[in-house]
């Protein structure tokens, strides 16, 4: 009998991503679903390979057993080392757990569902106030026809005969005794005689939903907001995973955020600085506030007002916000400013700018010996 290649059959290269893959099927699956061609056999069964190729590849550990035994990674007895293997840990069960109580007799615990990961792009203002959004997804989700089941509505799957429901077989393999996966139902413990239409069996469909999504007053870049159950769904009726929403914060065109710090640079004119004044920034909250300038504020000196920053996620309170002083040079001056500014500069003793007098103070002196 002729294998085919899972890649050839997905139409996909070796080095091909999750995404990819996912895309690649759903295309294949479209075109070959009996329903769209009259219950043709070929194409029936060009739908089964293909089903069973992204069964593996979707998978990354059956993914990575494919791809280095091929189709014997998966036959019963095939080859010694293609043998599927649970991990050492499951060989050193196999081997010493009837010595020390293993459980040897417990059945396979249905697979649960992947989970799926989302990135949502919000503006700070949003991340200040918290919204409720609606996000769409792709995801694997249980087939309504069968309930999860993958059987054909009105009948049932019955425990395999070769596992005896256990899920798992054991060989000898020399001193050995190794335990992997049932080849006849996938380590399910069931068998399907009867599958569903719908989901061939599988007990999951693919299918797009709408979400909607709370997100908390507070959160910040990175921040993973979790939806309980809302990932893939588990195979013939087991648990879904879980859907993972990570926050990434749009760049806001005044403020920069640090914890629950907001950070702004405010320019002030030269004789704002010397004279003191009042500055009114207009806050997140919807507020301004007014922050008092002191006389003389140089440079780089920051004001604060407390409680006008970013609220503390999933608490109480507000951080701070932060204004940095930047004393603005005047580059355009009429005749008449100029003119002022010539008569205050002809009244300068020096105390006037402290920190100019005494540079050129320890300047004279650093040069003094010369």
């Amino acid at each position: 009998m002729t294998e085919v290649d899972f890649y050839e059959l997905l139409e996909i290269d070796r080095s091909a991503d999750a995404a990819t893959i996912k895309s690649a099927y759903r295309k294949l699956a479209m075109k070959y679903h009996p329903d769209k061609n009259d219950g043709c056999k070929d194409h029936e069964a060009k739908f089964k390979a293909v089903s069973e190729a992204y069964d593996c590849l979707k998978d990354p550990q059956k993914r990575a057993a494919y791809d280095r035994f091929g189709h014997a990674a998966f036959q019963n007895g095939g080859g010694g080392g293609a043998q599927d293997f649970g991990g050492f840990s499951d060989i050193f069960e196999s081997v010493f757990g009837e010595f020390m109580g293993g459980a040897r007799g417990g059945r396979n615990q249905p697979r649960r569902g992947a989970d799926l990961r989302y990135d949502m792009e919000i503006t700070l203002e949003e991340a200040y106030h918290g919204k409720t959004a609606e996000i769409t997804i792709d995801v694997t989700a249980s087939c309504e026809s069968c309930h999860g089941t993958g059987a054909k509505p009105g009948t049932h799957a019955h425990t395999c005969s070769t596992c005896a429901g256990h899920g798992k077989v054991r060989a000898q393999q020399g001193f050995f005794v190794v335990e992997r996966a049932c080849p006849v139902c996938s380590g399910s413990g069931q068998v399907i005689d009867d599958p569903c239409r719908d989901c061939r069996g599988d007990g999951r469909v693919e299918r797009t939903k709408t979400l909607s999504v709370t997100i908390p007053a507070g959160v910040d870049e990175g921040t993973r907001v979790r939806m309980t159950g809302e990932g893939e769904a588990g195979p013939r009726g087991a648990a879904a995973g879980d859907l993972y929403i990570f926050l990434h914060l749009k760049r806001h065109a005044i403020f920069e955020r640090e914890g629950t710090t907001l950070f702004a640079r405010a320019p002030i004119s030269f004789t704002t600085a010397a004279l003191g004044g009042t500055l009114s920034i207009p806050g997140l909250d919807g507020q301004t506030h007014e922050l008092k300038i002191p006389v003389g504020i140089q440079s780089g000196k920051q004001l604060r007002q407390r409680g006008a920053g970013m609220p503390v996620l999933q608490g109480r309170g507000h951080g701070d916000l932060v204004i940095q002083i930047d004393v603005e040079t005047p580059t355009r001056l009429s005749t008449r400013q100029r003119e002022l500014l010539e008569m205050f500069r002809e009244t300068e003793t020096g105390d006037e700018c402290p920190e100019t007098q005494g540079f050129f103070a320890r300047l004279k002196n650093a040069f003094a010996g010369d």
